[in-house]
């Protein structure tokens, strides 16, 4: 497992933009797939947005596309999230999450390792 911290969240107005980061410690991220997802209360947590461990392969939840950019830096043991035109909608705790699968994949459950997760709030 890897140990994650995330970090960047915070209050934003509706239209703009912020980067989450997420910090790894390990030797062994760089084979890592990692995730974003969220949860905001009284919903189920759910994925935003993954990539592989190559950082050639990304997956984006329909809601996000176009505007949630992922990016891994192995070099840094880092994973980043950018977020822009941000809603109101997408007000949530954001994690950071780390699978040893090969395969990218969407569902939490296959996730070994989380972070403590960071709040987005974003304001009308």
């Amino acid at each position: 497992q890897v140990q994650l911290v995330e970090s960047g969240g915070g209050l934003v107005q509706a239209g703009g933009s912020l980067r989450l980061s997420c910090a790894a410690s390990g030797r062994t991220f760089s084979i890592y797939a990692l995730g974003w997802f969220r949860q905001a209360p009284g919903k189920e947590r759910e994925f935003v947005v993954g990539i592989d461990w190559s950082g050639r392969s990304r997956s984006y939840a329909d809601s996000v596309k176009g505007r949630f950019t992922i990016s891994r830096d192995n070099a840094k043991n880092t994973v980043y999230l950018q977020m822009n035109s941000l809603k109101p909608a997408v007000t949530a705790v954001y994690y950071c999450a780390a699978d040893a699968s090969v395969v990218l994949t969407t569902d939490p459950e296959k996730y070994d390792s989380w972070g403590q997760g960071t709040q987005v709030t974003v304001s009308s």
